[in-house]
């Protein structure tokens, strides 16, 4: 049956699940804050789909390795210090989380997730005719020391014991696969199953169909409040004029808290603020994207430029430049690839955006308990795009009244309630 669906925020998740209810037949109806020609997350980011990525963001060691690093403004991950008893619970909520059974619970997942939506993608790329440059090539981790790289030895291990391509590189091997680039380096992990895409033309491919399928979007229109009658949503209160719906799905990423509070529902997430910059014409031109392992950069070729990206900056819904974090991207490049140097970032602008974080590193997938008429598809941190499909198809199902083909419970966006 054909229902009338209000999707609250037009990013990547937002927009897949646009895509999804349209295709199913539904009208749909997208509201976003921002204006047509806004770069949100779904943008400026790494442009990765990531099978290789399932272990969590709250994992063992995490707490440890953030509570060292907070003092370092430069660091992969910081805290900016302020009284808040928002961070204070959503930090207690990661430190509960960050153990070994929640690694094991949630790594079938993600993998399915990623694996699933990579399927997503590349049947995307197919109707586009590929014109977001989707790119199979894989995924290597590049690790300065020994140590490190037994580690990240141990999580290809991991990978494999799920069915994931994940291969143990020395220097030497490294360098075969990437033989027009130096990089100084123990050795490497290379995740065969990843993927990478320009995610601007993503976005813009995804535009053009939702718009091919009848969407409705509304820019520069923000959600200020609901009309609610017993357990149903009636309408969404916005700054230009209320929007009613059968069915209401919350994508706000960072601002989904902010949106559903007067509806008495609790969806704890930080704000993650990352930073990228873009060569638009780099020294050299890596083939394959690597991750910095120790700097946890990411490193994407986007045609013939390159994009840098990285950090997690718990900051509030602050959107501005912090030149520190911005510094220890910047200086971690040449540690990894000798023939850069920080001097060919100096003209480059950066960009930065707000990921939202869940306490437990995983999305917030389903419908809110609260009310029967309301679904949540956000909290997707760094996965928001990698995830971006998959979760759009998963919520299309459910209002459908059709029974997803993987198991979501661990995503339940009641489960902090």
């Amino acid at each position: 049956m054909s229902r009338h669906i209000l999707i609250i925020g037009g990013g990547v998740v937002g927009l897949c699940t646009a895509y999804y209810c349209a295709r199913k037949g539904h009208r749909v109806t997208v509201l976003d804050r921002g204006t047509a020609d806004d770069e949100n997350c779904s943008y400026g980011n790494a442009g990765l789909v990531v099978p290789s990525h399932f272990v969590p963001l709250a994992a063992p060691g995490m707490v440890t390795l953030g509570l060292k690093w907070m003092w370092n403004p430069e660091s992969p991950f910081y805290i900016k210090p302020r009284l808040s008893g928002d961070v204070l619970g959503w930090g207690l909520k990661f430190w509960r989380a960050a153990n070994t059974e929640h690694v094991r619970r949630s790594a079938p997942l993600l993998r399915d997730m990623n694996v699933a939506s990579r399927a997503l993608f590349e049947e995307f790329a197919e109707l586009t005719g590929n014109a977001f440059g989707l790119e199979r090539r894989g995924l290597l981790c590049l690790c300065r020391t020994g140590h490190r790289l037994e580690e990240e030895a141990r999580t290809a291990e991991q990978a494999r014991g799920l069915g994931l391509n994940a291969t143990v590189l020395n220097a030497t091997e490294t360098a075969k696969l990437e033989p027009d680039i130096r990089m100084d380096i123990a050795g490497s992990v290379y995740f065969q199953d990843d993927c990478h895409l320009a995610p601007w033309r993503f976005m813009a491919a995804l535009k053009e169909q939702v718009t091919r399928l009848g969407v409705a979007v509304s820019w520069s229109t923000e959600v200020q409040g609901w009309r609610v009658k017993s357990n149903r949503i009636e309408a969404a209160r916005t700054n230009k004029n209320d929007f009613a719906a059968d069915e209401y799905v919350l994508c706000g990423g960072s601002w989904s808290p902010g949106i559903v509070r007067d509806l008495g529902l609790k969806l704890p997430i930080q704000a993650g603020k990352g930073y990228s910059l873009t060569l638009p014409r780099p020294r050299c031109l890596p083939a394959i994207p690597t991750i910095l392992t120790e700097a946890r950069v990411a490193v994407t070729p986007m045609g013939s430029s390159l994009r840098f990206g990285g950090t997690m900056e718990i900051a509030g819904l602050d959107e501005a430049i912090n030149p520190a974090r911005v510094r220890g991207i910047i200086k971690s490049v040449p540690n990894y690839y000798p023939e850069f140097t920080p001097q060919d970032f100096s003209d480059i602008k950066p960009w930065c955006g707000l990921r939202p974080c869940s306490p437990d590193g995983l999305p917030y997938v389903g419908r809110a308990a609260r009310y029967m008429n309301l679904a949540i598809g956000t909290g997707h941190a760094m996965m928001g795009l990698s995830l971006g499909p998959i979760t759009g198809r998963l919520i299309a199902e459910i209002l459908s009244g059709e029974k997803p083909p993987i198991d979501i419970r661990l995503l339940d966006p009641n489960r902090y309630e």
